[in-house]
């Protein structure tokens, strides 16, 4: 008996080392850490429980049978993160640079699986080469597993993924159906085509990190949700973000107990808005000034600024946050921002998080531009989920709604549950100026003095349309509320929704205008 213990004590320490402590050493001094040590940052201490850590490849390719390594090259289990369960599979690059074989690819569904059928979320750390050319087709096959995996799990169980290294080929698209990606700065890239190919084939000479590294992706296509200045600070990101989300789609988000008074007051937001209504302030500052202790965890900040998307709590309560930004293009919706925003109310609906939305949005970004690259069919984007989504919706103007932007932005028209605005908000078809030279542009240019007509004209239209009391006369705003007060009135509305009931007709799935 003690020398069948002594044999799995020395394999279970072989299964550890991965590739070997050479390759460890390599990888440490690159300034990366180890699947193991990654897994252990994210997970509660002593809580993990590996899976299948003596499973071994089966090629025979190329010399394969002679590199063969105990788990090869990816560490996957369950334990609990803040003592909540989740799935984790990380894999590890000192294993053949961390490639997908046939077998990585059952391990990694056998716990998809597992996290469907038990209902927790799944996190993984990525960094691999791609797929393992020795397999062949059965590496691809591996990979479209993944990906169906992916799939069916998308809106059951939260999925992220946190890329730690290279992430190439298909490889990308495992984490870009996942519901969040997170990238390290400096380490990590994902692209289709490496910048070889590039060259080749477009004779464009980009580096590894123009192509595809954590803060193009960040700023430029949207893929990453966030920019990690580190392992250590990805990491913490991912757990930050579990702390807000449910285990599954038939639970509800967890409850924390909260210190902030639900009738606090914030004063400061009876003075936020500018006299100048031109004028531009920052609506994170209005997020911070209603949430729990100020506590804005904020998604794709550095991606389409001109939509905020992010949670928050409401009386220990988590919601998702949507709010245009007037600080960047005035806060207008554009092909990016619209995109953005549609998939982040999307997750919520499919995970019962209430949809909080702040509203100061001039219309959509005028242009050939933005035209030409469908501004049409993105921003019918948002409004699709907006309309679609049945959990509790609370929407707040602040100033501006104008046009097809105040329809999209979670109006009383696509169920909006509890809409309110501030006495300074301005709900009309358009801003006052241009609605004038429309309407009363020909007369103007008939009188003695146009720009006095016009001027007088400008000032009758926004006594009788730029303001919050000709909607609140249809019901289309439930009250006009004090600013300072928007805390108080968010809470109650919160609360009256709790056990909000709504459905949408049966059908097999929409056809949202992808």
């Amino acid at each position: 008996m003690k020398e069948k213990l002594d044999e799995l004590l020395e394999l279970r320490a072989q299964a550890r080392l991965g590739g070997g402590q050479e390759r460890i050493d390599k990888l440490h001094a690159s300034g990366r850490y180890t699947a193991r040590e990654r897994i252990d940052m994210l997970l509660d201490e002593g809580s993990f429980e590996e899976f299948d850590m003596f499973k071994t490849h089966r090629c025979t390719n190329f010399g394969m049978q002679k590199k063969i390594f105990l788990g090869d090259g990816v560490v996957t289990g369950h334990g609990t993160v803040a003592g909540r369960l989740v799935y984790v599979f990380a894999q590890d690059f000192t294993v053949l640079g961390g490639s997908l074989s046939e077998t990585i690819s059952e391990k990694i569904c056998k716990i998809m699986d597992m996290a469907i059928k038990n209902g927790a979320p799944v996190v993984g750390l990525n960094d691999s080469g791609g797929a393992r050319i020795q397999e062949g087709i059965e590496s691809l096959a591996g990979y479209s597993e993944i990906f169906l995996r992916n799939v069916m799990a998308s809106g059951v169980v939260p999925q992220i993924s946190a890329i730690f290294g290279p992430c190439a080929g298909g490889a990308v698209y495992s984490p870009a159906l996942t519901d969040f990606a997170i990238m390290v700065k400096n380490n990590s890239y994902m692209f289709l085509t490496g910048p070889k190919v590039v060259k080749s084939v477009t004779h464009e000479d980009v580096t590894v990190e123009q192509l595809g590294g954590a803060e193009v992706h960040a700023t430029k296509s949207g893929v990453a949700d966030y920019a990690a200045e580190s392992g250590v600070d990805a990491v913490e990101y991912v757990k930050r973000l579990l702390s807000f989300l449910p285990q599954n789609n038939v639970e509800l988000p967890p409850a924390l107990a909260c210190s902030d008074s639900p009738d606090r007051r914030n004063e400061y937001l009876n003075e936020i808005i500018p006299d100048n209504p031109n004028k531009a302030y920052d609506m994170k500052e209005v997020i911070c000034g209603t949430v729990d202790d100020g506590d804005f965890f904020e998604l794709k900040a550095s991606f389409a600024p001109n939509l905020i998307v992010g949670f928050g709590r409401y009386n220990g309560q988590t919601v998702g946050i949507v709010a245009n930004q007037p600080n960047c293009l005035s806060g207008v919706l554009d092909c990016d921002s619209s995109v953005k925003g549609a998939r982040f109310v999307r997750f919520c609906d499919c995970f019962n998080i209430p949809v909080v939305t702040f509203v100061d949005v001039p219309g959509f970004l005028p242009g050939t531009a933005q035209e030409y690259a469908g501004v049409i069919r993105h921003g019918a984007k948002i409004l699709y989920a907006y309309a679609e989504a049945t959990v509790p919706k609370v929407t707040v103007v602040t100033r501006k709604a104008y046009g097809g932007a105040y329809c999209v932005m979670s109006s009383k028209h696509l169920r909006g549950d509890i809409n309110y605005a501030w006495p300074m908000a301005e709900i009309a078809v358009m801003g006052a100026k241009g609605a004038v030279e429309v309407l009363f542009g020909k007369e103007a240019r008939k009188s003695a003095d146009p720009q006095k007509f016009l001027a007088e004209k400008e000032r009758e239209y926004s006594e009788e349309f730029a303001n919050p009391y000709a909607a609140a006369k249809r019901g289309y705003v439930d009250d006009i509320i004090e600013p300072a007060r928007t805390r108080i009135r968010i809470v109650k509305a919160l609360g009256m929704l709790k056990h909000k009931r709504d459905t949408n007709p049966m059908k097999k799935h929409g056809n949202i205008p992808l």
